[in-house]
């Protein structure tokens, strides 16, 4: 009981922030409506093939996450509040209300941009099995990624280049698989491939699983 104490008072306490400020969401969804206005005028995407269209979203939010989930251990240090941290909680209990955070935060950036972009794209939701899957797991991969990196490199100098740099290539894997998923939700139709599915849930899980274990020795430098 005293774990489920400690991560609802992490998680309340950023959500009571982020709702006084709005500042995080606000910046987010300014990048991202910029980022589907420019994909739209630019790049034509409203006249690119299916498959390509469907999964161009992922990239968007890709830069949409790196631009705000860094915040999530960042802005501690920043504001001298990580010391207060660590007296008055566990790493493992911090890990996890930071990570609920970030997946609630994500999760709602990730609707509002579908929305948008299938409104702007012309695009349907063929397979709404595969379209639950791929933004719930793959919310879940993305936080757990942003979560541990941030916690990574909230002591260096240049924070948000480190994670920026640290943090791509971990992110890779995931959108590629969230882009294959998207062609089954947004095209094909029909259930998604086992394997990917498979493979989304994996990448999540071993991202959290490494998080909570990890995170200790993180916690205690």
């Amino acid at each position: 009981m005293s774990w489920i104490r400690s991560t609802y008072t992490i998680l309340m306490k950023d959500l009571r922030i982020e709702l006084r400020t709005r500042f995080a969401f606000n910046m987010v969804l300014a990048f991202v409506a910029a980022s589907m206005l420019l994909v739209l005028f630019t790049l034509r995407a409203d006249q690119l093939e299916p498959g390509p269209k469907s999964g161009l979203v992922w990239i968007i939010i890709l830069f949409a996450a790196l631009s705000a989930l860094s915040r999530s251990f960042i802005s501690e240090t920043d504001k001298n509040t990580f010391d207060l941290l660590r007296i008055y909680a566990d790493g493992t209990n911090v890990y996890s209300g930071k990570l609920i955070y970030n997946y609630l935060f994500t999760l709602l950036i990730n609707v509002t941009t579908f929305a948008g972009y299938i409104f702007l794209m012309n695009l349907s939701i063929q397979s709404w099995t595969a379209f639950l899957i791929m933004l719930l797991v793959g919310t879940a991969g993305l936080s757990g990624v942003a979560t541990m990196t941030a916690a990574v490199v909230s002591q260096a100098d240049r924070k948000g280049a480190i994670f920026s740099v640290l943090s791509i290539p971990l992110f890779m894997p995931l959108v590629l698989l969230l882009a294959d998923i998207s062609k089954t939700a947004f095209v094909d139709g029909g259930a998604a491939s086992l394997n990917n599915i498979t493979a989304l849930v994996g990448f999540a899980g071993v991202t959290i699983t490494s998080g909570v274990l990890l995170f200790d020795f993180i916690w205690e430098e």
